[in-house]
């Protein structure tokens, strides 16, 4: 799966709204530091690291979405996080595993 195509499926089907337009303009105002959600941000940046110089384009496989959400994780499990910022990094990473998921029955079925 393409980092547009999980961004994407994790704003259709999470609780967090990432993208703020298109994926393109969702991953530039990211990595600008001009989205409009912080903790959505700081997510979008993480998955943008592992992409690279691919962006968008690049192909993702859920081990890799998941570890680079792990320092997001431990940073939001410290006593004075807000609890707001795990609830969204534990939501991101479950819908990550259904995107897998489905995304893997489709090629099964298909």
């Amino acid at each position: 799966m393409t980092l547009n195509e999980l961004l994407q499926y994790l704003h259709e089907h999470s609780a967090v709204r990432l993208l703020d337009r298109t994926t393109e303009e969702t991953i530039r105002k990211a990595v600008t530091g001009n989205h409009s959600q912080s903790v959505a941000s700081e997510i979008i940046r993480a998955f943008t690291k592992k992409a690279g110089d691919a962006g968008g384009d690049a192909l993702l496989e859920r081990v890799d979405a998941v570890k680079c959400l792990g320092p997001l994780r431990l940073k939001y499990m410290a006593d004075d996080a807000p609890v707001e910022g795990f609830r969204m990094v534990e939501n991101i990473i479950t819908t990550i595993d259904a995107a897998y998921r489905e995304e893997a029955l489709r090629q099964h079925d298909g």
